[in-house]
């Protein structure tokens, strides 16, 4: 059993994200989904990505950070696009991180926007769309490559098609071919850490 600390993307918690956190309950593990945006949800990216805007991008990445604080260090950190800021930070710079789980987004080890490099002995896996022009347009599948070359323990998983958010049930960008595939591996993985 593994225990996860699960971080929203730019829509807020949608009810996919929480119905993903439930599915990963029922196979046995703890997790929690920190609600960054205080119940608000947001119909699309954009409108999302404002709001994260008004708060200032650091400071909502560091209110995730925080949510942290009252929890165990053996955490997995989980994040969903733009949810992967805090878990990435805190799976690189908060000692104890049992694993890393990346869906649709990914940072750089090294270079500018760098938390410093990946620890050893955190294995992490980064999941998305081969043609998400947002993972492939805006660098995140290099970012995602730098970390499978450079770390032990990483993999990088592309699924066929175009969509940002696949894996929330929730939203009309869901594909659940994809999704079950992904589900299968984070299963495997959590199983495993």
């Amino acid at each position: 059993m593994a225990e996860v600390l699960l971080f929203h993307h730019a829509q807020g918690l949608t009810p996919g994200v929480r119905a993903f956190a439930d599915e990963l309950r029922g196979a046995g593990h703890i997790v929690h989904t920190a609600d960054l945006f205080d119940g608000r949800t947001f119909q699309s990216i954009e409108e999302g990505l404002a709001y994260i805007g008004d708060v200032g991008f650091d400071d909502m990445r560091e209110r995730g950070t925080r949510v942290a604080d009252d929890l165990p260090p053996a955490l997995v950190y989980a994040g969903f696009s733009f949810g992967v800021l805090p878990a990435q930070k805190l799976a690189q710079t908060r000692p104890g991180a049992r694993g890393a789980l990346f869906f649709h987004s990914c940072l750089p080890i090294s270079g500018e926007w760098a938390f410093g490099p990946w620890p050893d002995g955190v294995p992490v896996q980064i999941h998305g769309m081969e043609n998400d022009p947002i993972f492939v347009g805006e660098g995140d599948i290099d970012a995602a490559r730098e970390i499978v070359a450079k770390v032990e323990d990483a993999k990088l998983f592309l699924y066929p098609g175009d969509q940002h958010y696949f894996a929330d049930s929730s939203l009309p960008s869901h594909d659940a071919g994809a999704t079950a595939l992904l589900t299968s591996r984070v299963l495997e993985f959590l199983d495993r850490v």
